[in-house]
């Protein structure tokens, strides 16, 4: 006997469904970030200190000695912990030949990728604490209206983000400069211009004002509206949603370099090949933007097993498809990193030099940082020859 068939699932039960998934996000990220779970940033130890200035035990407690940086204090088992800003004060004086110099400007790196789950936004918020920690002052803009690296850093952009903390009036044009959006960050060093979800609005006031005014050039936006913040800021890292909208064009021409988190997976090679072609072909139609030319594009490998056959076959694939632009560095799949995250941060939120399975996370984190650093350096030093004035 056939079984008796129901009409199926209405749009009104997709609606409620989508409001009950909200409702329990809501209940969970308001949990973990109520204002008495602040977020607040790790203690650091002498040997943190060492590892980032380069200095040897000798020479640390030399420095100590003199007390001409911060000593910080001595904790649990005589423990010498330091506070973020004191790390980094350190870090500025031993490693100065490697901040920005007099006469730079900062540099602009788009993070982006078609694909979701590709560690695009947790990549971004790690690269930036990483520079941090390095002696950078970093500028994070979220450009997703999705808002996820804006809940990395402890806000919620249903509740606590407002239309001013986002790019939509500088979208709109009643801004010309971002400066109105930036915030700072529970992470000294870090501020941040913040996305919740009525910037997805950005896309249609972009397409009116091209409607409204042939000339326009769109793509310029964000570029235009940095001018201003690029001297006050050593890097500045933008986060865009996984599609190629008019808001990741803005991003990607306001960028000086672009890195690509890419997880060796077959789907997510294929897809960047579509990525570059598209955004090769949209550029193409722009003639005002063929001078365009970036300091790097860098690919990231992320979420790498190095157990997984398949996965290994395509990083083959992917250093011949990228050759030298693939970094010398993998992002691990790491339970570190996966607690991290369920935590709403990133492995350098957690308890830095107290454990050994954080630790190894972090490394893969700072060997990103180095070779960024590298690129942003080099940046500089091309930005000074052609006489570009800060």
């Amino acid at each position: 006997m056939d079984a008796v068939l129901d009409d199926g699932i209405p749009l009104a039960e997709v609606l409620t469904q989508a409001g009950r998934v909200q409702a329990v996000v809501s209940q969970v990220r308001g949990a973990m970030l109520a204002p008495e779970n602040r977020k607040t940033p790790p203690r650091f130890f002498t040997g943190d200190v060492m590892g980032l200035t380069g200095l040897d035990k000798n020479a640390m407690d030399v420095a100590i000695r003199k007390r001409a940086l911060p000593v910080g204090k001595l904790g649990v088992g005589n423990r010498r912990e330091f506070t973020l800003e004191e790390l980094q004060a350190w870090v500025r004086h031993y490693r100065a030949e490697a901040l920005r110099p007099t006469g730079a400007q900062a540099v602009t790196i788009a993070v982006a990728n078609f694909k979701g789950g590709v560690t695009k936004t947790t990549t971004a918020l790690t690269l930036a604490q990483g520079l941090s920690l390095r002696g950078h002052r970093v500028l994070v803009i979220d450009t997703d209206p999705q808002g996820s690296l804006t809940t990395l850093f402890g806000i919620l952009p249903d509740t606590e983000v407002r239309r001013d903390d986002t790019m939509l009036p500088l979208v709109e044009g009643a801004q010309d400069s971002l400066r109105y959006a930036v915030r700072p960050t529970y992470w000294k060093g870090i501020d941040l211009v913040a996305a919740a979800p009525l910037l997805f609005g950005a896309e249609f006031e972009l397409s009116g004002r091209m409607v409204m005014d042939a000339g326009f050039q769109y793509w310029r936006v964000l570029e235009l509206g940095l001018r201003e913040l690029r001297r006050d800021y050593d890097v500045i890292i933008m986060d865009t949603p996984p599609a190629l909208s008019y808001m990741t064009i803005n991003v990607l021409m306001a960028a000086d370099g672009i890195l690509m988190p890419l997880p060796p997976n077959a789907l997510d090679f294929a897809s960047s090949a579509q990525f570059w072609q598209l955004f090769g072909d949209l550029t193409a139609r722009l003639p005002a933007a063929q001078g365009k030319r970036f300091d790097f594009i860098s690919i990231l490998p992320t979420r790498v097993e190095t157990t997984d056959a398949a996965g290994s076959t395509v990083r083959e694939w992917m250093a011949a498809a990228y050759a030298e632009r693939l970094l010398p560095v993998e992002i691990p799949k790491s339970a570190a990193a996966g607690a991290a995250s369920a935590n709403f941060g990133t492995v350098y939120d957690e308890a830095v030099g107290t454990s050994r399975t954080v630790r190894r996370a972090t490394d893969a984190a700072d060997r990103l940082a180095d070779a960024i650093g590298v690129h942003c350096v080099k940046a500089w030093r091309r930005q000074l020859a052609r006489g570009v004035a800060a």
